[in-house]
């Protein structure tokens, strides 16, 4: 079943009874009080400072696995709180996570980068009409731990073309709009994902090929990569439906909070993202195990 995403924008009080969360505005002494299941829901996205949660809703939120992102005074997402304990052989899968070799850790790059630069390429045809064989060529042309960088060069290509209409885009957590948008949906793929790994027993902090000493999410990081076409081109549809996308409104980040729910194909079917970044996630621990080689990611 896929988990509901729930966002707060105004000031509300937020507690737990019978296993519900109660919901609690201004607007709800004359409708009457608001529940919803406590087990129904992955994300809660938490965007005003005149927000109260119980003790007792956070303790039962995270038993289920919640993620909770908690937003600053400029809307984007600041923090994110998930459960310690995901998974019932949680030690058994820490200790394969940490003696993952660096031939493995490089393999599993090369087949990240390779899916993200695949995935790239399927957003530029699909909406700009690009030729995008040197895409595909760089994809496969990709070597364990991607030394020569070649996702930089897609990078560079698929930025230049993804928005040819707005003058010198580059892609820049402080660069012009939509780097907005961006910035935004990145942040709750990055919830998404680092939930994902939490339920399949691994430690987020410990990347495959992040290692930022300051990031306490790295190896989030690193499994969303071939996720972040699927944000890009749900931006890259905003910016052409709306035009004026200088501002991260409520309509903007209502249709971006819909990202757990679009669908993707991952091992030949189609599945809701969040569903699939538990298969990605699971795959991952089986390549640390040694079950298998081989990261399933969607593809397009």
């Amino acid at each position: 079943m896929i988990k509901k995403t729930l966002y707060f924008g105004n000031p509300a009080y937020l507690s737990l009874k019978n296993e519900q969360l109660v919901i609690q505005t201004a607007d709800t002494s004359s409708s009457g009080v608001i529940t919803r299941p406590v087990e129904d829901i992955g994300i809660i996205v938490l965007d005003h400072k005149q927000i109260t949660l119980t003790h007792g809703l956070i303790e039962r939120l995270l038993q289920y696995n919640c993620a909770l992102i908690h937003c600053d005074s400029h809307h984007m997402p600041l923090g994110l709180l998930l459960p310690l304990y995901g998974n019932t052989t949680q030690n058994e899968r820490f200790r394969e996570q940490l003696d993952a070799s660096v031939p493995l850790k490089k393999q599993l790059w090369q087949q990240t980068i390779q899916q993200k630069i695949r995935n790239q390429a399927h957003v530029l045809q699909h909406l700009r009409g690009c030729v995008v064989k040197n895409m595909q060529v760089w994809a496969n042309e990709v070597r364990s731990g991607d030394p020569d960088n070649l996702e930089a060069r897609a990078a560079a290509y698929y930025w230049k073309n993804l928005f040819p209409f707005i003058e010198d885009f580059t892609r820049s957590r402080e660069g012009v709009p939509p780097n907005n948008l961006l910035n935004y949906g990145y942040a709750i793929l990055r919830a998404i994902i680092a939930r994902a790994l939490v339920i399949s027993g691994l430690l987020p902090t410990l990347g495959i090929h992040h290692h930022n000493r300051y990031n306490a999410f790295c190896l989030a990081d690193d499994i969303m990569e071939p996720y972040r076409p699927y944000v890009d081109e749900m931006v890259a549809e905003i910016v052409e439906e709306r035009g004026d996308y200088f501002q991260l409104t409520k309509e903007i980040k209502a249709r971006i909070l819909t990202l757990p729910i679009v669908e993707v194909k991952i091992g030949g079917q189609r599945s809701p993202l969040m569903i699939a970044a538990s298969q990605t996630t699971a795959s991952l621990y089986k390549c640390f195990s040694g079950e298998s080689r081989k990261i399933i990611y969607p593809e397009r």
